[in-house]
């Protein structure tokens, strides 16, 4: 691992040390944890942009999945 220096207010670091005290992490073991949750959620973020502009570029065609029904429906 690498070692960083960070500058946070006060009260960010105090909110920080509850909650990781409270989950029985290290500060850093709730950040590395905390970064990771927002890196992978502008990824996802990303990835929802590329799929409403594909549509938005391209848009589904009326019956354009019609013979998928059938494949999608469960037998009795």
């Amino acid at each position: 691992m690498k070692t960083v220096q960070m500058t946070l207010e006060p009260e960010l670091v105090a909110q920080v040390d509850r909650v990781a005290r409270r989950l029985g992490l290290t500060r850093s073991a709730f950040t590395r944890r905390a970064l990771r949750a927002a890196v992978d959620q502008l990824r996802v973020q990303e990835l929802e942009r590329r799929h409403h502009e594909g549509y938005r570029r391209k848009p589904v065609r009326r019956g354009e999945f019609d013979a998928w029904t059938r494949e999608q429906s469960w037998p009795d």
